[in-house]
Parts: C-alpha cells; structure tokens; sequence
C-alpha cells in the first residue's frame, strides 16, 4: 500500500471538516492547520503532522473509526489520532494516560492545547465559555505534565 502524502492527508482533513466551524465561527480548517504548523515548528515527524491534521475527524464524526483503519496511513499515524479521540464519557485522566501512552501522541495534544488556548482565539468568546475553556485546557496541561 502506498501511504498518503502529506497533502493528501490535508486535503482528506480539509474536505472531512468542510462547513464545520470552530467555537469562535471560524472555519474548523484554521485550526487543523494551527495544530499541524504547531507539530511541525516543535520538530514533529511527518506521522505527526498527518495526525495532526486528522486528530479530531474521529471525535468530530468526519471521519469513522473504520475509514481510519483502512486508510493508507502509518501505524503510528492511526495511533495517534485514536490516542488523541475522546471516547464518550471518558475521564480526563483516562484520556491523558492513554495520550501519554502513546507514542508521538503528546506532541500533538500539545499543540492541539497550545492553539485552542490562544488567548487570541478565546478573546472572542463570551466570558463564561472562555473561563471554561482555559480551566479545562489548564488542566489538561497539568494532567499531561506539561505544566
């Protein structure tokens, strides 16, 4: 099987999220692409990168769990983006620990953390979501020893 290139996966993500937008009414690509960039600038792999593009298709339904196993990704790939997909009713500690179990996961949750708590992009939010939001991502920070 010859894996998917680095744009293909992009684009896969891209079409996946199309019309979805983030909680700021933007379209959810920006933030994909903030998560691949923040892969890349923290010397990720290009494993990473593809997950990071594709790391909330599962969660967000863009994607099925199924497509995932079939697609011409690497193991480790596959891996990461299941790592990184909250299950239903899952505690955050649970989801950390299996974050933390896997390799190459951190980095993305990482810089998945680091773009959804912008202060930029949580500036627009109504003050409640915003304080909910920077608690819940403080938290899971310090739940994946990231300070």
């Amino acid at each position: 099987m010859t894996l998917m290139t680095p744009a293909e996966v992009e684009a896969v993500a891209r079409r996946a999220h199309a019309g979805q937008t983030d909680k700021a009414g933007r379209p959810y690509a920006e933030h994909l692409a903030a998560v691949a960039a923040g892969v890349r600038a923290r010397g990720g792999s290009d494993e990473q990168v593809a997950a990071a593009w594709l790391h909330d298709a599962v969660e967000d339904d863009a994607l099925t769990a199924d497509w995932l196993a079939r697609a011409a990704l690497t193991p480790a790939t596959r891996a990461i983006v299941l790592a990184v997909t909250k299950r239903p009713g899952e505690t955050p500690e649970a989801y950390a620990a299996r974050i933390l179990e896997t390799p190459g996961a951190l980095l993305v949750k990482e810089a998945d953390l680091a773009h959804n708590a912008d202060p930029g992009r949580l500036s627009v939010l109504d003050g409640t979501t915003r304080d909910r939001l920077t608690a819940k991502y403080a938290r899971m920070r310090v739940l994946l020893g990231l300070g």
